[in-house]
């Protein structure tokens, strides 16, 4: 199986990367000299994805003129969420209007991906195909540049995942579903999370673990410390 569509989230308005996001969208931000949204751009591209949609919110213009300046392998369409940005799950369900009965990726940008990641992510798609469930790339919180973060999930031996009260697992930001996972649910403001807790108590929501160092900017303290270094 081969996944040719993606979705980039790239809405938010970055509240902890004040004051860098009062005049420049998070997905702009520059980690060794490229955007996060370019290099997420990129890496759905190395994994043959042919049709990216990027959902969008706060200075979402900046975003726009970004793309059509540049040139990308992939097609790239920008989506606007005009009167109020529609958090993770309703920006989700309604940039992937077209994507039909179609499995697609979901990344988050401010997670850097690197070609490290690549084999990983053919194992997330293996994994799809072979069971049909949605299917997210999970980390060690050990694993994580940022010390800061708590675990959201656990993993059992049937590559389940599950919610416990010691949760060791962190989510990286990569995860493939279709639009079956929101059954009824109507295109307004909801947090994916929600999405998460019904797939988890019906056991359809699976897992792998990555083994890569997880660098995620999630604050600007991480930023400056990250521009400080060379990522590999």
């Amino acid at each position: 199986m081969k996944i040719k569509k993606g979705i980039i989230l790239g809405a938010g308005f970055g509240k902890r990367m004040r004051p860098i996001t009062k005049t420049i969208p998070k997905p702009l931000i520059t980690i060794n000299g490229i955007t996060l949204l370019e290099n997420s751009i990129k890496f759905l591209s190395s994994l043959g994805v042919k049709n990216i949609i990027i959902n969008t919110h706060h200075l979402h213009k900046k975003i726009a003129d970004f793309i059509k300046r540049k040139k990308f392998s992939s097609k790239v369409k920008v989506v606007v969420e005009k009167k109020k940005i529609l958090n993770t799950g309703g920006g989700i369900l309604n940039a992937s209007k077209k994507f039909k009965k179609q499995p697609f990726f979901v990344l988050n940008p401010d997670t850097v991906w690197r070609k490290s990641y690549k084999k990983e992510f053919i194992n997330l798609v293996k994994m799809y195909s072979k069971k049909k469930k949605p299917t997210m790339l999970l980390i060690s919180k050990r694993k994580s540049f940022d010390k800061s973060f708590r675990g959201d999930f656990n993993l059992n031996s049937k590559n389940e995942i599950l919610r416990q009260k010691n949760n060791k697992l962190i989510f990286t930001g990569a995860q493939i579903i279709n639009r079956s996972v929101f059954k009824k649910r109507k295109i307004k403001s909801f947090s994916m999370n929600e999405v998460w807790d019904e797939l988890i108590k019906s056991r359809e929501l699976l897992g792998i673990i990555s083994k890569q160092k997880f660098i995620h900017i999630n604050s600007y303290k991480i930023y400056k410390k990250l521009n400080r270094k060379t990522i590999r």
